[in-house]
C-alpha cells in the first residue's frame, strides 16, 4: 500500500473558493455557506484502505462538531472513471453505510484537490471563522497496520482549539493515505516533485 504526505499547505492560507454537487443531497454547496464559521474540509474517498480504517471516527467527528458549529465538508477528487468505486453513485452509498452527516462532495474536475494542494485520502484542512486555515496534518497515529487505535486526537485537538478561539499547536504531523487519483494528464506539479 503506497503511502503518500499531505503538502502541508502554508498555515495562514485562505480558505480556497469552491462550489461543488453534493453527491448525497444532490445540491450545490459552496464555501460561502460557511462564512463565519469554522471549516473542515476533508478530501477522502470510497476505496482507500486508508479511509475506511478512520471512517467511524470521521462519522463521529461530523456528527459532534457539526452539532457544535463546525462546518464539514467531504471531497472527493478521484478519477471515478478509472476508480469506479469512487463515483457519485458509490459515494451516496458509502455516505449512508459510514453514517456520515457532512455534504459529501464530487470534485469531478479535481480543480478544487489542486486549489487546496491536497495529495492524499484523508486529507484534512480546519479553517478558523475567518476561514484562515489553523490545522493540516494527520487525524491521529493510527494507521491500516500499526495497531494504533483510532482516536482522532490530533484533529479533535485542533478542532477544540478553534471553538475555543485559540490556535491549535504548531506541530503538525502531515496527514498519510493514498495518493489522489489524477484523472491522466491532469496531475498537478506540485504532486509530481
Amino acid at each position: 500500500m503506497a503511502q503518500t504526505p499531505s503538502t502541508m499547505l502554508s498555515l495562514g492560507t485562505l480558505a480556497p473558493a469552491f462550489t461543488l454537487q453534493d453527491a448525497v443531497a444532490g445540491r450545490t454547496v459552496s464555501l460561502a455557506d460557511f462564512a463565519g464559521r469554522p471549516l473542515l474540509v476533508m478530501f477522502i474517498c470510497n476505496h482507500c484502505p486508508f479511509v475506511k480504517h478512520v471512517r467511524t471516527e470521521l462519522a463521529k467527528i461530523g456528527r459532534e462538531y457539526g452539532e457544535r458549529g463546525v462546518g464539514i465538508v467531504a471531497i472527493c477528487s478521484n478519477d471515478a472513471e478509472k476508480h469506479p468505486d469512487d463515483s457519485p453513485a458509490k459515494m451516496r452509498e458509502e455516505a449512508r453505510a459510514a453514517g456520515y452527516t457532512f455534504p459529501y462532495l464530487v470534485d469531478a474536475a479535481q480543480d478544487v484537490a489542486k486549489r487546496y494542494r491536497a495529495a492524499c485520502t484523508p486529507d484534512f484542512f480546519l479553517f478558523d471563522k475567518q476561514h484562515r486555515l489553523v490545522y493540516r496534518g494527520q487525524l491521529d497515529d493510527s494507521r491500516p497496520s500499526n495497531g494504533i487505535p483510532v482516536t482522532g486526537r490530533d484533529l479533535r485537538a485542533a478542532l477544540e482549539a478553534v471553538l475555543k478561539g485559540e490556535s491549535p499547536a504548531a506541530d503538525q504531523k502531515p496527514s498519510i493515505g493514498c495518493n489522489i487519483k489524477w484523472k491522466p494528464g491532469n496531475e498537478p506539479e506540485y504532486f509530481r516533485t
